[in-house]
């Protein structure tokens, strides 16, 4: 995962055996905690949008959907540290002010499509590539 480019999306999951994971986004962050169930995590960090700072990511306020697509998602979730600042967000590109468990529903929910939206995405990248070879 790229620490820059997805500076604003990222997260950061450490576990209770000690290990733990940076991904590029909540849709990922989802994945992981999915295929970890033998592992509780104990600490969740997210970017907040605006200063890219982690922040824990169980006590930000999300905003879910708006204008902004987000990463690895269609339907945008973006942290804020601050109440304020995701209000704001969502006054300028849409959305709804959430919570993190509604964020972190929202990413399962829309996993199926997420992850259709990416293969679709890899394979055209990959026949691009091809065509350049």
């Amino acid at each position: 995962m790229d620490r820059e480019k997805f500076a604003m999306s990222r997260m950061v999951i450490q576990y209770d055996d000690g290990t733990s994971v940076g991904v590029c986004s909540i849709h990922c962050a989802a994945v992981d905690l999915a295929t970890n169930l033998d592992k509780a995590p104990t600490t969740l960090q997210a970017a907040d949008l605006g200063t890219k700072a982690l922040v824990d990511a169980e006590k930000a306020t999300w905003v879910l959907g708006g204008a902004k697509q987000g990463v690895m998602t269609r339907r945008g979730k973006w942290a804020f540290a601050e109440r304020a600042a995701a209000e704001a967000f969502a006054r300028e590109n849409g959305g709804t002010v959430v919570t993190f468990d509604e964020a972190m529903k929202a990413a399962y929910e829309d996993l199926w499509q997420d992850t259709r939206m990416i293969r679709e995405k890899r394979r055209m990248m990959r026949m691009k590539a091809a065509e350049k070879n």
